[in-house]
């Protein structure tokens, strides 16, 4: 047998472009020090952990099983975007007027790791729907089945490096710097999420 049925490298180098390109691992960083800036590095690294182990979970999740859940739950690539564009509008508004940072300290943790950065910042609609894409590329070859599995890991191993060593920006940043952050950061989001509630519209219209 050829190493090709055992690991499909084609595939492995487009789907890892591909999700890094729509995860965009560099561009977490601003948002993850807006969220989590002001915690202890502990913390910050917990939610990084805990933020890509979500991000996997929901992505593998859909990996094996995604065309059978939508199609379950009659939900288009669409409703997924517009969704993900709403609850990311709602986060943003918080980033940008600061009410966010009025939280308590515990729950903010918990709800930073899973909502927005694990779902849907990170295994956003965006990266569902490729990773729907590839699995139906792979057309049940073991070695597509592989490369997909490795690719989805090492983007998400790029995420947590990413994640867990912006401490560095915070020392550069400080405080203020931080605050400025989060301001640019909700920016970013609101426009990221009227983005995706543009391309839901769309999707809905063309009957994608």
């Amino acid at each position: 047998m050829a190493f090709s049925d055992y690991f499909d490298a084609t595939l492995f180098m487009e789907a890892t472009i591909t999700l890094v390109v729509i995860m965009d691992p560099p561009g977490t960083v601003p948002v993850f020090l807006s969220l989590t800036g002001r915690k202890s590095p502990a913390v910050r690294a917990r939610a990084a952990r805990q933020a890509v182990l979500v991000s996997l979970l929901v992505i593998s999740l859909f990996a094996i099983a995604g065309q059978a859940i939508l199609a379950y739950l009659h939900i288009g690539i669409p409703a997924l975007q517009g969704a993900g564009g709403l609850l990311l509008l709602l986060i943003a508004l918080d980033l940008l007027t600061g009410k966010g940072s009025t939280d308590p300290e515990v729950a903010d943790d918990v709800n930073v790791a899973l909502v927005p950065l694990g779902t849907p910042l990170l295994a956003g609609p965006g990266a569902i729907a490729a990773t729907i894409v590839f699995v139906r590329q792979a057309d049940g070859k073991v070695g597509a089945y592989v490369a997909l599995a490795l690719a989805i890991v090492t983007v998400h191993f790029v995420l947590w490096m990413c994640m867990r060593y912006s401490g560095v920006v915070i020392k550069l940043i400080r405080e203020s710097g931080i605050t400025l952050l989060a301001k640019v950061a909700g920016l970013l989001l609101a426009a990221i999420a009227v983005e995706l509630v543009a391309d839901s519209v769309k999707g809905f219209i063309t009957g994608g």
